[in-house]
């Protein structure tokens, strides 16, 4: 985790001492649940319990000294435990194994995220969503292969990235769901030494669902599934920043980030206002993508378990949690604050003498009888006059001096062809089935 990109709510979950009391919730849970079926006495869970509500603060370097020595961290805290709440902290862990309590941890953390995640997801869009009305019929050009292709709206532009971060959030809902499950069934998943009572109990506890079957650790496909859905969002987050990123070019310039006074671009340049948050964006998107693999070749454990997916894990949890709640809200910002130049985007749409409606005159062309491959050839020939002039002449004027033009269209079957309101006669219907 870099500090620098990083938010409190989130890195506070990671923690030591937030990870060290979930262990214990799951601990006292368990036990209380043990003393009910009468395993353990009663007044072992009151006992962990009352020492809780007096709101110790967990000595996390105590712990670590101790697993200096055992080289188990759950053991470590165990016996930290039992420092502090005496003779009723043996009948904790009964039954157990670690597994049950670190992995359960894992689910609860990464079921916390999420809920932060999907916060910051809903933050997004709502920016999304209020620029894309105000710039519903801001007109612009939509670009194919980075070349002007025909008119679009900027909206239409943001609708769309409203559009894929939905997406996002129902595909987070169901990693969320998929990973937040609890798994309290002893060596090797047998629940030999445990009821299954128990797991239910500590799950219900915890807000998790009991896994149907571990095999002392939860499967990690699960896990696999929930990174591969986090660097999905990354690409989403990526793919808007890159979009910015091209609009800001100062040969286009149809939007910027939003540039603060006192702000400076470059240490030589003094003229310089960079687009550092959306590139910004697409390095952090890089990373996050990159905690996916792990995760997935976490997947292929020795037999009941082993241990190659722990130390992964202690790497990607934090970090693609906290890099991407961090990407989120830098680009609900950027959004939030992002200058847009219709005139600039006039502009633009004007600079190559109209070629952006050359479609509408082939589809009239072969309206009025021409065949498509000759109508084809007549829109191209004039339009590469345009593109060789660099916009300097009119398409418009081209065509109307053409007599194979002429004789299919009249000027103002022509002079039709080249409103730019046609283009966005469905932008009430797309906007509808955006926003419903």
């Amino acid at each position: 985790m870099v500090p620098r990109y990083a938010r409190p709510q989130m890195t506070e979950l990671w923690e030591p001492e937030a990870k060290y009391r979930i262990w214990f919730e799951i601990e006292a849970h368990a036990t209380q649940k043990l003393g009910e079926l009468g395993v353990v006495p009663q007044s072992a869970a009151k006992a962990l319990w009352d020492w809780w509500e007096t709101k110790p603060k967990i000595d996390v370097a105590a712990i670590d000294a101790i697993e200096a020595v055992t080289k188990h961290d759950v053991i470590a805290f165990l016996t930290w435990v039992a420092e502090q709440v005496g003779d009723e902290a043996r009948f904790m862990h009964q039954g157990m194994t670690s597994s049950d309590v670190l992995d359960t941890t894992l689910a609860v953390q990464l079921d916390r995220a999420s809920a932060i995640l999907l916060a910051d997801l809903d933050d997004l869009l709502d920016a999304l969503r209020r620029r894309a009305e105000e710039h519903k019929y801001t007109a612009t050009i939509g670009r194919s292969h980075g070349i002007h292709a025909e008119p679009v709206t900027f909206g239409l532009k943001l609708a769309q990235a409203y559009a894929e971060f939905d997406r996002c959030k129902t595909r987070l809902e169901a990693a969320r769901k998929e990973i937040a499950t609890c798994a309290i069934s002893g060596a090797v998943g047998t629940f030999a030494n445990i009821d299954p009572q128990v797991e239910t109990y500590v799950a219900e506890q915890l807000g998790l669902t009991p896994e149907p079957i571990s095999t002392q650790v939860i499967p990690r496909d699960r896990h696999a599934m929930y990174f591969s859905t986090l660097a999905v969002i990354a690409g989403s987050i990526e793919r808007l920043a890159v979009e910015i990123r091209h609009l800001q070019r100062t040969e286009v310039l149809e939007a910027e980030e939003y540039f603060s006074p006192g702000q400076k671009g470059s240490s030589a340049m003094p003229h310089k206002r960079n687009p550092i948050l959306t590139e910004n964006l697409t390095g952090q998107a890089r990373m996050i993508r990159a905690y996916a693999l792990p995760a997935l070749e976490n997947v292929a454990l020795w037999h009941e378990r082993d241990i190659s997916h722990s130390s992964v894990e202690r790497f990607i949890g934090p970090d693609a949690t906290i890099t991407l709640d961090f990407a989120l809200a830098r680009l609900t910002g950027v959004i939030d604050k992002l200058l847009v130049y219709p005139e600039r985007m006039q502009k633009n749409l004007d600079r190559m003498g109209g070629l952006v409606h050359s479609q509408r005159v082939l589809l009239a062309l072969t309206q009025a009888g021409v065949s498509r491959e000759d109508a084809y050839a007549i829109v191209q020939r004039n339009a590469m006059k345009v593109w060789e002039s660099d916009g300097a002449l009119s398409l418009l004027s081209l065509l109307k001096q053409d007599e194979q033009v002429r004789n299919a269209l009249s000027e103002q079957q022509l002079e039709e062809k080249f409103d730019l309101d046609y283009h966005f006669r469905q932008v009430d219907t797309i906007f509808e089935r955006v926003f419903g």
